[in-house]
């Protein structure tokens, strides 16, 4: 079972996290509005959802709203 790339920059998202974490807007990015109003209202999941984003993101496993992979390089 082959997983599809997403379209987005995994950079781009990667940067988005690192640096404008508490906006939740890696996650508006990639298409996952209402998710990231939740992350921006809940000061990033209290810094444990950040952690978790960060490690699917570097994994290969975070995934944009259409189901398809987000990666670092392509």
């Amino acid at each position: 079972m082959t997983q599809n790339i997403s379209e987005k920059s995994g950079i781009a998202c990667l940067l988005f996290l690192l640096f404008l974490a508490p906006f939740g807007l890696h996650r508006m990015y990639v298409g996952k509005i209402g998710t990231g109003i939740l992350f921006l209202l809940t000061c990033m999941g209290l810094g444990i959802w950040w952690l978790i984003d960060l490690i699917l993101l570097i994994a290969g496993a975070f995934k944009d709203a259409d189901g398809n992979i987000v990666r670092l390089s392509k």
